[in-house]
């Protein structure tokens, strides 16, 4: 658990900021420093912006005193606190109000590029083909299936438009099929807080076990019995910290606790390996790991450590017959693969398959009977290579655009010859690929359509390099209209985050068309503290090296005015939760390079929180930013928390938004911070506060409400840049 911008949730721990599209969301200028004068913006006069009064408290921290004029904003059941956020919506609302036309055009231009109507490509289970599928007009998405053939009669799994009616906010979090197909476990949350309600149904008739097992998070999983099934729950600081155990038809209160992680850096997640002979039980840190082995055919066992965690070190474990393939980090800074016997797994008994290289890191691998696949990153770009098992020959798949980004499809079947992968890039849709491990041939079982005619030929995508302060050169994706001026006079949007160790991908977004066509030019800097150039990348850009992942990202502005991409005051510069503290920090150090700022439920109050144990997440991270208790650590975290480095000078218009059920960035830190900010800038810019009252920290959950809140966005940027249709 990170604040990562909902990411995907992996076997241990859940980051706090998801890389999804709703993160690329857009704030640009028009001139050197803030806004034009004359700009419709700047001139709405009859909005007051609202003033947060201050009730200082103070504390003492190594000797320090520590002032807070705007703790009580903390206080989320206090009416004062709600009338506040309800009034910074207004005046966003008020500022906003002469850009609903466009908001509107923007909806209906960003609606009409989507196949309302659609659905993904069916993955073979057995006897069943399971796939989802949309309707015009619906928020969220059918889950179906079909027996032994595609023209057989659909069967709806699981609808979720109806588990969403009458709550303004919904997300499906467990959605697993036991192995006979009987019975389906699935889990929802409708606040927006990440704690999910697990129910059962039986897909045979329908039904619905009486009893919803409260408090759980993401992953459960299947014995063979097909009777029972495993899953997590949450402590009060919202940390996955036991591991249960579930029979159908027994009432939840006696689920047995199968183990309880009393460390609060670590969480607890569960999976099943491909083979289905093994439950995993996965314990985690940002930096350690320990996995525990079930069989599968036997649910009242008990579990085995494969090897007991030592600090820094990870693993991962994929089973292979009578082997585990093990990704770890022991001795390998890039990841290496070693295999150990199911009767013997430690590390005693680990034997290397895959080497660690100096530039290659390994980001994850796939385990079929006959091939290894090794998902690798190399400067900075994403690469698959197929190792097969009976001969030990190895080979690569190939791609040929300058900036692009792959993900695993669903493999279920231990047995396949072909493996399923997404691609995409900043110009080509995703797009769905069967590869033959063996024939090396492939086939493309579907390009998602973009509607209106959109042509790949009339974008172009490029792949450059900053050289930051020490040397080092840093990526930057660009996507732009071919014939968009070079000469620094078209707007620019430089997105960052730089954190945990997660690369933001160049994929395709059909939204981000809105804007590029109206001549703005999309980047994204891929700087220290993310991951896209292996794991020391990730090493240099966190803890005491976090200043790196600022000074990169300025670093990535500066070339690109330099190149003629941009020029100052013609920048903005967008990120969300922990990017959203790059965001801060690049306001307070350079304000003059941006002509605006969109912060998504940005991480700002770094010092606070992380001094404040009964926040959720914050034990966990003191493997990435430090325990500030440690003086060091709190002297460096000061000198660039965002909250804390607010001073007396112009700041560029900005938009910023929070989620009330936010558990991983509380919505108390944008809050705070734009108070300080209004009390302490000295120019006339527009500062916005958006607080989604009744969502968390992704925002709007169906795919209609989440275009207007882009289209919202997208309604300040293209004003800001004075670009009306």
């Amino acid at each position: 658990m990170s604040r990562k911008v909902g990411s995907l949730p992996g076997p241990v721990a859940r980051p706090r900021c998801r890389v999804a599209a709703w993160v690329v969301s857009i704030a640009v200028a028009i001139i050197s420093i803030g806004m034009d004068p004359n700009h419709t913006l700047a001139n709405q006069a009859a909005a007051t912006p609202p003033v947060a009064k201050r009730q200082p408290k103070d504390v003492s921290v190594h000797g320090e005193r520590r002032v807070d004029d705007y703790h009580w904003l903390r206080e989320r059941t206090n009416p004062e606190v709600i009338s506040y956020l309800n009034a910074e919506n207004a005046y966003t609302q008020a500022m906003l109000k002469h850009t609903e036309p466009l908001r509107q055009t923007l909806y209906d231009e960003m609606v009409s590029r989507i196949k309302e109507t659609d659905e993904s490509v069916p993955t073979r289970i057995d006897d069943y083909f399971y796939y989802t599928r949309t309707v015009a007009g619906k928020q969220y998405g059918i889950h179906c299936r079909k027996r032994r053939s595609l023209d057989a009669p659909e069967e709806v799994v699981l609808d979720e438009n109806a588990l969403a009616e009458g709550h303004a906010y919904f997300a499906l979090g467990a959605f697993a099929v036991s192995p006979d197909h009987l019975w389906l476990a699935y889990s929802t949350d409708t606040t927006g807080a990440e704690a999910f309600a697990l129910h059962t149904k039986n897909l045979e008739t329908g039904e619905l076990m009486p009893d919803a097992i409260t408090n759980t998070y993401f992953g459960v999983e299947w014995a063979n019995d097909s009777r029972t099934f495993f899953y997590t729950v949450l402590d009060q600081r919202m940390r996955p910290h036991r591991l249960m155990r579930h029979s159908i038809g027994k009432a939840p209160a006696g689920d047995a606790v199968l183990h309880q992680e009393d460390d609060p850096a670590f969480f607890v997640g569960v999976t099943k390996t491909k083979t289905r002979k093994f439950i995993l039980m996965n314990l985690g840190s940002n930096t350690t790991t320990e996995v525990h082995f079930l069989d599968a055919d036997d649910p009242g066992g008990a579990f085995n450590a494969v090897e007991p965690r030592r600090p820094e070190i990870e693993y991962y474990v994929e089973h292979h017959v009578d082997a585990f393939f093990i990704l770890t980090n022991e001795g390998a800074k890039n990841f290496k693969v070693v295999e150990a016997p199911v009767a013997t797994p430690g590390r005693d008994h680990w034997r290397e398959v895959v080497p660690h290289r100096n530039a290659v890191k390994i980001d994850d691998i796939d385990v079929f009977r006959n091939h290894l696949v090794v998902y690798e990153r190399e400067n900075g770009l994403k690469q698959i290579m197929v190792m097969r098992l009976d001969a030990g020959e190895s080979h690569h798949v190939r791609f040929r655009e300058p900036a692009y980004t792959l993900w695993t499809g669903e493999n279920p079947d231990f047995e396949a010859e072909e493996l399923r992968y997404n691609y995409t890039s900043l110009v080509t849709p995703r797009t769905v690929i069967d590869y033959n491990m063996r024939t090396r041939s492939q086939r493309m079982l579907k390009r998602y359509e973009v509607l209106g005619g959109y042509e790949p030929g009339h974008y172009v995508t490029e792949r450059i390099f900053a050289a930051a302060a020490d040397g080092t050169r840093v990526p930057i994706s660009l996507v732009y209209k071919d014939g968009t001026p070079r000469d620094g006079s078209a707007p620019l949007f430089l997105y960052g985050y730089g954190a945990y160790g997660v690369s933001i991908e160049p994929y395709f977004i059909s939204n981000r068309l809105s804007l590029v066509d109206r001549g703005v030019i999309y980047a994204i800097a891929h700087i220290r503290g993310g991951g896209a150039m292996g794991r020391q990348w990730y090493d240099r850009g966190k803890l005491l090296n976090k200043r790196n992942t600022f000074t990169d990202f300025l670093a990535c502005a500066d070339h690109l005015i330099e190149k003629g991409y941009a020029s100052p005051g013609r920048i903005a510069c967008s990120g969300g939760s922990a990017g959203g503290m790059l965001i801060g920090v690049a306001a307070n150090m350079r304000p003059e390079l941006w002509g605006g700022v969109v912060a998504h439920v940005p991480f700002v109050d770094v010092v606070n929180t992380m001094l404040d144990e009964s926040i959720p997440l914050t034990v966990i991270e003191y493997e990435e930013w430090g325990d500030p208790r440690d003086k060091k650590f709190y002297e460096y975290i000061r000198s660039y928390s965002p909250y804390d480095n607010v001073r007396k000078q112009d700041y560029p218009p900005m938009l910023v938004t929070a989620g009330m059920n936010d558990p991983r960035v509380q919505y108390w830190e944008p809050a705070k911070w734009v108070a300080r900010l209004r009390a302490l800038k000295t120019d006339g810019n527009p500062l916005l506060l958006k607080v989604r009252m009744n969502e968390g920290h992704v925002g709007a959950s169906g795919r209609y409400d989440y275009l207007r809140d882009v289209g919202l966005e997208y309604g300040f940027v293209l004003d800001c840049f004075g670009i009306k249709e």
